[in-house]
C-alpha cells in the first residue's frame, strides 16, 4: 500500500515521503496513529502543492537575502561612542547596536543574530562585520567607531 508519511517514521522514511509499505503495517500502525495518509490523487496533489509553496518561500527568502547582501557589501556605518583615557570605550559596540546603525544609516533591516563581529569592539577604529543572510549568502561591511562629539 502506498502512503504519504505525515511525520518521520524510523525505518520507513521522512515526513512528506511517498512510500510503499505492507497493508497491515499501513492500516494497523501508520494510519491508526496518524503517521501517514493514503496516497490517493487528492493527497498527492495536496503534497505537491505544499512542496511547491515551500520551494517558492525558500526562493523568495534567497532573493531577499541576495538583495540585502548587494545593499550591504562593502558599505561602512559610523558608530559614535564615549571613551576614557587611552581611547578605550566605555563598554563596547554590540551586534545589536550595529544592526540599529545599519537600519538607520543604510535603510536595510538586518537581524542582529545574523551579524558576526570578528572581535569585540572596545576601541576606536574600523572593524569588519560579516552578515550571514542565508545559506551561502554573506556580505562584508565595516563599522567605523569614532569619538562622540
Amino acid at each position: 500500500m502506498k502512503v504519504i508519511l505525515l511525520k518521520d517514521v524510523k525505518g520507513s522514511g521522512k515526513k512528506g515521503d511517498v512510500v510503499d509499505v505492507a497493508d497491515g503495517y499501513a492500516k494497523n500502525f501508520l494510519l491508526k496513529r496518524g503517521l501517514a495518509a493514503v496516497a490517493d490523487t487528492a493527497n498527492l496533489n495536496a503534497l505537491k502543492g505544499k512542496k511547491e509553496a515551500q520551494q517558492h518561500r525558500i526562493d523568495m527568502q534567497r532573493k531577499e537575502a541576495t538583495d540585502t547582501a548587494k545593499a550591504l557589501e562593502g558599505k561602512t556605518v559610523t558608530a559614535f561612542a564615549k571613551a576614557g583615557e587611552g581611547g578605550k570605550l566605555f563598554g563596547s559596540v554590540t551586534s545589536k547596536e550595529v544592526a540599529n546603525l545599519i537600519e538607520e544609516q543604510l535603510k536595510v533591516k538586518v537581524d542582529r543574530k545574523k551579524l558576526t563581529l570578528n572581535a569585540d569592539i572596545k576601541a576606536f577604529g574600523t572593524y569588519e562585520v560579516q552578515a550571514k543572510l542565508f545559506a551561502g549568502i554573506t556580505a562584508k561591511l565595516y563599522v567605523n567607531v569614532t569619538q562622540e562629539q
